[in-house]
C-alpha cells in the first residue's frame, strides 16, 4: 500500500487542462513556457489524448483532448477559459519573450505591478490564459491598499 494517497510526482492539487488539439498544445507549451512531457500519453483508438502529464518548473500539469461526452470543454468550445495559470519564474522578461515568440497572444502587458510582481497575461493558441510573473517586491498590506486604490483610480 503507498504511504500517501498523493502520487509522489504530484502535490495535493493538480491542475488539469482540457485543450485541444492536446497533442499540439503539449508542443506549444514545450517550446513556450520550457515545459517537458513527463509521462507517455494515453490515446484512444480515435486518437485523442486521453491524458498526459508535462512539468513546468516544479509544476505538473495533466492534460487531455476534449472528449465527445467528457465532462469538461476546451476554452475553444466554451468561447473563452474559465480560469488562468500562473507561472512564477525568476527571469520573467526571458520567459515573456519566449512565449510571445512561440505565439501567445498579450493580454495584459508585462509590467511591475501594485502587489509588487512583474507580471502580465498571455492565451495560448488554445485558449488558455497564462499569467507569467517574476516576485520583485514584499508589500506591507497597508502599502498594497494605497496601491491598488491609485491603481483603480487611474482606470
Amino acid at each position: 500500500m503507498a504511504e500517501s494517497g498523493v502520487p509522489e510526482n504530484l502535490t495535493t492539487v493538480t491542475v488539469s487542462l482540457t485543450v485541444s488539439p492536446c497533442a499540439e498544445a503539449i508542443d506549444f507549451y514545450i517550446r513556450a513556457f520550457g515545459a517537458e512531457e513527463i509521462e507517455p500519453r494515453m490515446s484512444g483508438p480515435d486518437g485523442l489524448v486521453a491524458h498526459a502529464e508535462i512539468r513546468i518548473g516544479d509544476s505538473v500539469i495533466m492534460l487531455g483532448d476534449e472528449w465527445p461526452d467528457g465532462p469538461t470543454l476546451s476554452p475553444r468550445s466554451l468561447g473563452g477559459s474559465t480560469a488562468a495559470v500562473f507561472i512564477y519564474v525568476d527571469d520573467v522578461d526571458a520567459l515573456w519573450a519566449r512565449a510571445v515568440e512561440a505565439g501567445a497572444e498579450v493580454v495584459f502587458p508585462l509590467e511591475l505591478q501594485f502587489y509588487g510582481d512583474k507580471g502580465g497575461r498571455v492565451r495560448d493558441p488554445f485558449g488558455h490564459t497564462w499569467g507569467l510573473g517574476q516576485h520583485v517586491e514584499d508589500v506591507s498590506p497597508e502599502e498594497m491598499e494605497r496601491r491598488m486604490a491609485a491603481f483603480y483610480e487611474s482606470d
